[in-house]
């Protein structure tokens, strides 16, 4: 019996700890399984009990560098700090832990509770020195052993990398031939459909229409299975979003050979936990990278193009000011334009009911606080409709030829959305030929055996006759441009692009996508100068490298579109001098002058004008003319009595018009003649003491 093993140790349990760092290893290497197994019984030797032994072995296939996903080490870490455990047995210290970091802690929680750790070695005390030195010595040497291994196997992988020869599992419409070299992929059917994605990338600009094209043609896209019974077949499936990204970032549809496009990189969760993630690698970091190493489906060129149009469609990402693809909005330059002021791009608001006023503006300073208002912002028909009258005009020349090449275009596109189908019903005629065959090869004696290939010759020729039935629907459907008729209707219609443009059936997607064949950014600014606030700067940067300039006149606001003209107000301001309110309006409507609505002016809307521009009523008495209060304070009467000299006569009295105040002249006689009335007339005096009496007017 070892010394160091006392009733102390035995009163507790044993904990073998049993783990293998791949699956690969778990399956293939099942001595060193069975060895960590046997550790049960070694435990027994040293005087365990079969009830106090226990097994860890959930973590068999699990990396020992770090403790995530090893829950079962998570577990005997927790029981040793508890003190719960009398001894730890594994097969060597690289079974407990690849990294120093975990090995030593639970050296140090083992020697903190008086466990040991025993091994095929020797059992070794980690309170004693010698012992935790050996220990430390052994997860040292672990630790370094792994990292050995690493090195040697990567570096064989990269030096055979480096001359193009590592193997290693090939996308979708590549295959290795006999001499191990990688060629396209002798199935017409796949590199059809492979050739397909890349052509409508070209011709969408995104992978996301890419899917939405081959969804909606109902075509099937291959898919090579690695492993089990299916390992090297081909299925063929739908294509997803996924796949055409991963397709149209693969260097190797370029003809290059690429090692080291991703790699790991450890990273500490938000439970504190180390965890391993794959990173891409930039281009200028891949460890090796051979060009024309085999041949592709498109060229570098194409790749690169390819990868700088789906960084553009990205709109997550900062470092691109005019980022996403064409999309289905109103706005036709959205994605296009630039704030001549900030540099920023345009975003597009949709205001109105339902959306249907778009506008462009550029609100980034005023969002982050560094400005008060935005930088820019208009109405989009404004400058959409400048922008597709210049397009349209730099378009002329080159119409017909535009039209024979989109001509040209659809017609391929056609031919090979059908090459692909019938590559399809031609594969599935081999499946039922080749079921019929296998039938009639069958002993007929066998009589299950030639009922399940009966059944799959049945199933073959449904399969074939619906795919007859749905390719005769697409190409019904699809097929465009097929007769002389259409041909000549196509080439008629192009011929006046104009009215292609404005057709209702060309969506605001399309003409987005034709916009930006064309125009690569247009610079927008309001001009500094005071007068010309109301205009704005266009600055046009085409695909070729030409520019243009365009100047606008900004529509006036709701407020100025009600706003009278100055003309308007400065011939009420010259009538105002000699013309009454009515005279004004009558004046204004027999020139053809109308209000700010359209309509005739009228007595209110003089006066609205007088008033909005101070505008003084005109003065129209004469100065020898008295009102009717001046007549009643010279002779000390009311009113009524002054109206009823008016009414009989009495005095001379004019006014313009129905509702006009009276101005009354006066001559000496008429003067001396109304005294001696009031004098001699006692129903006046009466009437002015009780007006005076009461304060008010005598009836």
């Amino acid at each position: 019996m070892n010394p160091k093993i006392t009733e102390h140790h035995r009163s507790k349990p044993a904990y073998v700890y049993v783990r293998q760092s791949t699956l690969a290893q778990v399956r293939h290497h099942q001595e060193s399984t069975e060895r960590q197994y046997a550790l049960r019984e070694k435990a027994q030797e040293l005087g365990w009990s079969e009830p106090a032994i226990r097994i860890l072995d959930r973590d068999l296939g699990m990396s020992g560098a770090q403790t995530t996903g090893r829950d079962d080490f998570k577990t005997l870490v927790a029981e040793v700090s508890m003190g719960q455990v009398g001894a730890v047995f594994a097969l060597e210290a690289s079974r407990l832990a690849r990294s120093n970091l975990d090995w030593h802690r639970l050296l140090q929680l083992c020697a903190l509770t008086e466990t040991l750790v025993i091994d095929e070695d020797g059992c070794y005390d980690p309170a004693d020195f010698n012992d935790g030195l050996l220990l430390g010595l052994k997860g040292a040497m672990a630790q370094a052993e792994l990292h050995f291994l690493r090195a040697r196997l990567l570096g064989g992988k990269l030096n055979k990398a480096k001359k193009g020869e590592l193997r290693f599992p090939l996308p979708v419409g590549f295959r290795y031939d006999e001499e191990n070299r990688i060629i396209l992929d002798p199935d017409e059917e796949i590199r059809s459909a492979v050739g397909l994605v890349f052509r409508l990338f070209r011709e969408t600009g995104t992978a996301f229409a890419v899917m939405q094209r081959f969804a909606e043609s109902a075509l099937r896209f291959p898919k090579r299975s690695y492993g089990g019974a299916w390992d090297g077949k081909i299925i063929w499936g739908r294509l997803t979003h996924g796949r055409v990204l991963g397709i149209l970032k693969n260097p190797s549809y370029a003809g290059r050979y690429v090692f080291g496009r991703y790699h790991w990189c450890c990273e500490i969760n938000p439970a504190g936990e180390i965890q391993k993630r794959m990173h891409a690698v930039a281009m200028a970091n891949w460890h090796v990278s051979l060009p024309e190493h085999h041949e592709g489906y498109i060229t570098w060129e194409e790749f690169l193009k390819n990868q700088e149009r789906l960084d553009k469609n990205r709109t997550n990402g900062e470092e691109t000011l005019l980022s996403g693809p064409a999309r289905e909005g109103l706005a036709l330059l959205q994605g296009l334009l630039l704030c001549g002021h900030c540099g920023r791009a345009l975003t597009v608001r949709y205001t109105g009911n339902g959306g249907i006023y778009p506008c462009y503006q550029c609100n980034w300073l005023r969002r982050e606080g560094l400005a008060g208002k935005d930088c820019l912002s208009f109405r989009c028909d404004l400058l959409d409709a400048a922008i597709v009258q210049e397009v349209l005009q730099t378009l002329q020349p080159a119409e017909l030829e535009l039209a024979l090449a989109a001509l040209q275009e659809l017609e391929a596109r056609d031919q090979i959305l059908l090459r692909q189908w019938q590559m399809r019903l031609e594969r599935a005629e081999y499946e039922a030929a080749l079921a019929e065959r296998r039938y009639q090869e069958v002993d007929p004696s066998q009589r299950l055996v030639a009922a399940t290939l009966e059944r799959r010759w049945n199933d073959a020729l449904l399969q074939l006759e619906e795919l007859k039935k749905q390719a005769a629907e697409f190409q019904r459907q699809e097929a465009r441009v097929a007769t002389p008729e259409q041909k000549a209707k196509v080439l008629a219609l192009a011929r006046d692009l104009p009215r292609l443009w404005h057709a209702p059936t060309t969506s605001s997607k399309d003409r987005k996508r034709m916009l930006r064949l064309l125009i690569k950014d247009i610079t927008v600014e309001k001009p500094s100068a005071h007068e010309q606030l109301k205009q704005l700067l266009v600055h046009i940067r085409w695909q070729g490298g030409a520019c243009s300039d365009l100047h606008l006149q900004r529509p006036p606001k709701i407020a100025d579109r009600v706003r009278y003209p100055a003309t308007v107000v400065d011939r009420v301001r010259d009538l105002a001098q000699r013309s009454s309110d009515g005279e004004i309006a009558e004046s204004l409507n027999r020139d053809g002058q109308v209000s700010a609505h359209g309509k005739p002016f009228s007595v209110s809307m003089i006066e609205w004008i007088r008033y909005r521009y101070q505008i003084p009523k005109a003065v129209l008495i004469r100065p020898e003319e008295l009102t009717v209060q001046q007549v009643t304070e010279r002779f000390g009467v009311s009113p009524h009595v002054v109206y009823y000299w008016i009414n009989r006569g009495v005095i001379q009295a004019r006014r313009l018009n129905t509702g006009a105040p009276y101005w009354i002249t006066l001559n000496e006689t008429d003067e001396q003649k109304l005294r001696d009335w009031v004098r001699n007339s006692s129903r006046i005096q009466n009437g002015t003491a009780s007006l005076n009496a009461t304060g008010g007017s005598a009836l």
